[in-house]
């Protein structure tokens, strides 16, 4: 029984029940010592039913391994489904970080088409899917049911065939990285925009382009999506953000998390590049919400967004369950199609150098954010935010599971 299992809390409540019926029962027959006894397996099962409730909304610790610290990230994957008539393939594969210095699993979807004779002949675009924090890829697979969504929506055609990658944030569990490079530390963001395409484009049927390029996350998954997509406008064309943080929540190390790593600061001060955003959130999530308000309001052109507000939400899978389809639909009409295999892949282009900022907004020596700044594209004026339907936010700060 793994750690996450429901019948897990299902067997907590049983035993506080079941401890708290034979209190009421035994309490003139036991004396002081066997009522304390008794009191004391109540509380501890009491507390034990809410770790275990807790840890399953937030997928924290996924197996008992994972639990005292004995696992490995892949045992943390769920193992592939059982093939799905007429459904996409799920792939577990090891990304080894020549450029980041991180080796981490990788779940990978597959389209339908992607195993036929027709479709064994082209490359196909590529959504890269971040999780919250805490949280891996399983959060996708198993509390989301995102391959079951996948294979709705390509075969009714609001999505076209794609490949989605699932990578991991973090080394580890309460490494909280927000997708930076943290200074003396786990280099993330050199692993997902550096070595996870170059590992998709050089063992997968994929296009490399930028124009077939996206990113989706929810919560601190958003502000990943968003940021990367600021941060590295060669690499993606859109992004779309579930109740994505407006900043990471975290020390970097250079102070960034106040400038270069904060989405309402570079939409502030610096260029904005010409890709596109999804941006959801619901009323009721006010971190998402204040976070994802003042995120629209900063947007010029020509970068462009679609902000969906819902009433009813919060921050918790089942919204982000019930708002994906529609961000997936999005991000593929924003991307370029599947195109005819001709020949070798071209390798994914490698990590550019950083932009240099503005001279009039270049930090001072000793300043927060003095560092290395990231890439910036071409300046330009606003893109006005067009109104659609609501879903998931940014957010300054993080509740558990994002």
């Amino acid at each position: 029984m793994r750690i996450d299992d429901p019948v897990l809390v299902a067997l907590c409540v049983v035993v506080v029940l079941a401890a708290t019926v034979g209190l009421a029962c035994l309490w003139d027959r036991w004396r002081v010592l066997g009522r304390a006894a008794l009191v004391s397996v109540i509380v501890l099962a009491m507390a034990a039913t809410c770790a275990v409730q807790l840890n399953q909304l937030t997928t924290t610790y996924p197996t008992w391994n994972a639990l005292f610290g004995t696992a490995s990230q892949s045992e943390d994957l769920p193992a592939p489904p059982a093939p799905r008539p007429g459904g996409g393939r799920l792939l577990t594969v090891t990304v080894p970080g020549k450029a980041s210095g991180l080796t981490m699993p990788m779940a990978v979807y597959l389209p339908a088409v992607y195993d036929t004779a027709a479709g064994a002949k082209r490359r196909y675009p590529v959504i890269e899917a971040f999780h919250g924090y805490p949280g891996s890829p399983g959060t996708w697979i198993e509390k989301m049911d995102v391959l079951s969504r996948l294979d709705q929506e390509m075969a009714s055609g609001r999505m076209a065939p794609t490949v989605v990658l699932f990578p991991y944030l973090t080394p580890r569990h309460f490494l909280d990285t927000e997708c930076t490079n943290l200074v003396g530390s786990a280099q993330s963001e050199t692993f997902l925009t550096t070595d996870v395409p170059a590992y998709a484009s050089a063992h997968l049927r994929i296009r490399t382009d930028r124009a077939a390029w996206g990113a989706i996350g929810f919560s601190a998954g958003g502000f990943c999506a968003m940021n990367l997509s600021l941060r590295h406008p060669d690499r993606y064309a859109a992004a779309a953000s579930l109740s994505g943080n407006a900043g990471p929540g975290i020390r970097v190390g250079d102070g960034s998390e106040n400038t270069t790593n904060n989405v309402v600061w570079r939409l502030r001060h610096l260029p904005q590049p010409p890709v596109s955003w999804y941006v959801v959130w619901s009323v009721d999530d006010r971190a998402s919400r204040d976070g994802s308000r003042e995120i629209v309001r900063s947007v010029r052109a020509p970068l462009a967004v679609t902000p969906v507000e819902l009433r009813h939400g919060g921050h918790n899978h089942a919204f982000w369950r019930r708002v994906q389809g529609p961000a997936f639909d999005w991000l593929s009409a924003r991307l370029a199609r599947d195109i005819p295999d001709t020949g070798p892949r071209a390798p994914y282009p490698s990590a550019s150098p950083p932009a240099p900022w503005p001279s009039s907004l270049r930090p001072r020596p000793g300043e927060p954010g003095a560092g290395p700044p990231p890439s910036a594209a071409p300046a330009g004026r606003g893109a006005a935010p067009s109104a659609r339907r609501p879903s998931g936010p940014p957010r300054a700060g993080r509740p558990p599971g994002g």
